[in-house]
């Protein structure tokens, strides 16, 4: 109890900051500021609501028969657009092959950028974000390795937690040698932005490995008892809300006293020697306190004395994903994401 009245104290420091024009601590509420109109944000919001109230929320669903419509672009969600230029590996771990999704750039190569997707632990692939991620490879000059580790319910804590960790250990171990480079980042989106942090720690503490060069962190849930947002948030049903919230956490941990376990929740995680962070999350979302608070654990953890500072910007009016809908926001937003790995290279 004493850890989440800190945290819910920290959390309106931060608010305070904000209200105050204090961005000394590199927390940025991205506004007007950004190339894209208020008004347009709102109008997508109200149709992205109206269209979820057609529909029956996936906590009330079969896992299997969401994943099918899915992956055949039905219901809420949109069709995927899979690149003829992306190729398969299968690579071998302890716990079986793990498939993984690569882009080579067109140009030189910088880097190498690991990521990890989302889908609350049990639904997405590799191949969902071909499109920004394919953009990221030829844009920063990366190589991109997507891991498709395995999915709960079947499988559930710590298999996708060991798949990411195995991944990861394959990218440094044997990606950066086939490319040589040395220079490498990792990121995801919610529950792949949760994998990537408890990725992070687990080949620091297991393995010895401090070398990332930066972490990509959207809208990432880093407290699986419940932050006061995701508590908080009800039924309203804007991609996610928290009965959804409870059901992916359920097919994950299930409903034992695990969930403050820093390698499922890695917000109570000893957050010492972590890259340069860059933490992206909208107003609209129920997981906002998750990264507001992990941000301020992170820059408190002193990473940032070390190198480049580590930052979170706070969209206004933005739900989760949106990085991926059809608006001015997601296109600002996805280029700062590139300004920053193409930064973190050039360090």
């Amino acid at each position: 109890m004493n850890e989440v009245l800190n945290m819910i104290d920290d959390l309106k420091k931060v608010k305070q900051k904000l209200v105050s024009g204090d961005t000394a601590g590199a927390i940025k509420l991205i506004d007007e500021s950004v190339a894209y109109k208020e008004k347009e944000v709102k109008d997508f919001v109200n149709f992205l609501e109206s269209e979820l109230s057609k529909v029956e929320p996936i906590n009330k669903r079969n896992h299997i028969e969401v994943r099918q419509e899915q992956e055949e672009g039905v219901g809420r969600f949109p069709a995927p657009i899979i690149s003829k230029n992306a190729t398969e590996r299968t690579i071998n771990s302890p716990n079986g092959p793990i498939s993984m999704r690569i882009f080579v750039p067109k140009g030189d190569i910088r880097g190498i950028y690991y990521h990890i997707h989302g889908g609350g632990w049990v639904l997405g692939t590799a191949h969902h974000q071909d499109p920004i991620l394919e953009e990221i490879s030829n844009q920063c000059g990366v190589v991109v390795a997507s891991v498709d580790y395995r999915l709960a319910p079947e499988h559930p804590y710590p298999a996708p937690n060991e798949d990411c960790e195995n991944a990861g250990l394959w990218v440094l171990e044997d990606l950066t040698k086939e490319f040589n480079t040395n220079k490498v980042l990792i990121g995801g989106e919610s529950a792949g932005a949760h994998l990537a942090v408890t990725t992070i720690l687990r080949l620091r503490d297991k393995h010895g490995y401090k070398g990332f060069v930066g972490a990509n962190l959207l809208y990432g849930v880093y407290d699986l008892s419940g932050s006061p947002s995701a508590y908080l948030w009800g039924d309203r049903h804007l991609i996610l809300s928290t009965p959804i919230m409870e059901w992916f956490t359920d097919h994950y941990v299930g409903k034992g006293d695990i969930r403050r376990e820093p390698d499922v929740s890695p917000l109570y995680a000893n957050l010492n020697d972590m890259p340069r962070a860059f933490f992206t999350v909208g107003t609209q979302d129920p997981l906002h306190d998750d990264t507001v608070f992990m941000y301020n654990r992170w820059h408190a953890a002193g990473n940032d004395a070390r190198r480049k500072g580590s930052s979170v910007e706070i969209y206004e009016g933005a739900t989760h994903g949106f990085e991926r809908q059809p608006t001015q926001l997601a296109e600002a937003s996805l280029a700062r994401i590139r300004n920053f790995i193409s930064d973190c290279l050039s360090d």
